[in-house]
């Protein structure tokens, strides 16, 4: 029996999971709050020892490779994490965890290898479009910050490819978001706005800012004293409010006018920005719609098709994004999933 490890470490969360190959079972699986430890390592111990309770196991169990996602980018095989004081090496946690090999990879692009091990339950279709099986792959995800990514077919499988694309120039279509992009360059005294500070959670509070500083609309007292205690923690690791959740939930619930505009414009700058994408990519292997947010507000996204109509409206050539399979990731372990994948490729290249 091989076994891999699996992990998708996050600034508050670090999700682990045990996995028999070749079939990717999963074995056991378990979270644990990553500010209470000082590195992963100790973590990974714990986890450990935990399974092989659990499993009923007489010695702890031994992974042969293993594979972390980490939110933040790696430099050989290195990385610092954004929201923790851990410095990550895979040869460090290779020789202290004594696994033959340890890979770590971006978390979005763990996210990409993950699309490979979805089921349909996992999805939700937008658009069914006309699929070609041999065709480029793409993934977007809004959450905290937003990623793209991609993979290209290679013999029997995909290669999986990062891709720095959140960062491009937000590109307003009508008045009103040139009045946004306008407003975010006055409020950050910037010369350019990039598309991530208007599609994510940071993007979801900007456009509600913008709203009620500039357009004057009003505000309910509940919403209203949220972001502002959201605006007096900026800069803070650890808030103590989501204010992007609490605006996304008040507009589901039909219940505050401000919010349920604030999405609106959110999900048609999301929907534009994805087809901006599959225009640079022509993915008709399919468009994923991953990250935290879009599982999270699917009947805002499904709304008289509002995503998918800021998807297709590219004048003359409407016709090429109309014929990409759109769907949305429901799985939101889907990064974990990648991982396990990664891994397994480890296991197959050099095992």
């Amino acid at each position: 029996m091989t076994l891999l490890l699996a992990g998708d470490i996050g600034g508050t969360n670090t999700s682990l999971r045990l996995v028999e190959a070749p079939a990717q079972q999963t074995l056991y699986e378990a979270r644990y709050p990553s500010q209470e430890f000082a590195d992963l390592v100790p973590i990974v111990r714990q986890f450990l020892a935990a399974a092989a309770q659990k499993l009923k196991l007489g010695d702890t169990p031994a992974p042969e490779k293993a594979c972390f996602a980490i939110a933040g980018p790696i430099v050989h095989n290195t990385a610092k994490l954004t929201n923790l004081p851990w410095l990550l090496d895979s040869k460090r946690l290779e020789r202290e965890l004594s696994v033959k090999q340890v890979s770590l990879i971006n978390d979005f692009a763990a996210v990409g290898y993950g699309i490979m091990g979805l089921i349909s339950d996992d999805l939700l279709p937008l658009q069914a479009g006309q699929p070609q099986p041999d065709a480029p792959i793409a993934v977007i995800g809004a959450g905290t910050g937003l990623g793209e990514g991609f993979l290209i077919k290679q013999g029997d499988t995909y290669q999986v490819f990062p891709s720095e694309g959140g960062h491009t120039d937000f590109a307003p279509r009508n008045e009103l978001e040139f009045q946004l992009l306008q407003y975010l360059r006055d409020k950050y005294q910037i010369s350019r706005v990039s598309v991530e500070r208007v599609v994510s959670g940071q993007g979801i509070v900007a456009i509600y800012q913008f709203l009620r500083d500039r357009l004057d609309k009003s505000e309910s007292p509940e919403i209203a004293h949220t972001v502002k205690t959201w605006e007096h923690e900026v800069g803070r690791k650890q808030k103590s409010v989501d204010a992007a959740a609490a605006i996304s939930q008040a507009a589901l619930a039909k219940s505050d006018p401000l919010c349920e505009k604030t999405m609106e414009i959110f999900v048609d700058a999301y929907g534009a920005e994805a087809g901006n994408f599959a225009l640079k990519l022509l993915p008709l292997g399919g468009m994923y719609i991953a990250g935290g947010i879009a599982a999270k507000i699917l009947p805002l996204i499904q709304q008289e098709s509002r995503f998918i109509q800021a998807f297709t409206q590219k004048g003359r050539v409407s016709s090429l994004v109309e014929r990409v399979p759109v769907s949305v990731v429901r799985n939101p372990q889907v990064g974990l999933i990648g991982a396990a994948i990664c891994a397994g490729r480890l296991s197959a290249v050099t095992g």
